[in-house]
């Protein structure tokens, strides 16, 4: 596994209940600023394997990015279990339920 990839779990693995960080923050954090796509494919391959709390990643925008009906509910109804507010449209206030990993929580 490459160091980035890496990186990315233990980031998304140390994600708190109740909190959500966006994919192109998670790749700033792991290091690759321009990597959102590849935290993406990271989090699709790998999130069974690894027991990653995939439903605690969002888009830029703060709101639920997956397409599929029965993946968006999935995080939504997950996501409202650990207390975060969803709006409309699936968006989320990232000014109150963003995370923002200090150094050493982000599995550097």
């Amino acid at each position: 596994m490459q160091p980035f990839t890496e990186r990315v779990i233990m980031i998304i693995k140390n994600i708190p209940i109740g909190k959500v960080m966006t994919y192109g923050q998670i790749a700033a954090v792991a290091g690759s600023p321009r990597a959102a796509r590849q935290v993406v494919r990271a989090l699709h391959s790998m999130s069974q394997k690894h027991r990653l709390p995939w439903h605690r990643v969002v888009n830029a925008k703060g709101q639920i990015a997956v397409q599929d009906d029965e993946s968006y509910n999935e995080q939504l109804l997950s996501l409202e279990a650990e207390g975060v507010e969803i709006g409309l449209n699936g968006s989320i206030d990232l000014g109150k339920y963003q995370w923002h990993p200090l150094e050493g929580e982000s599995g550097k």
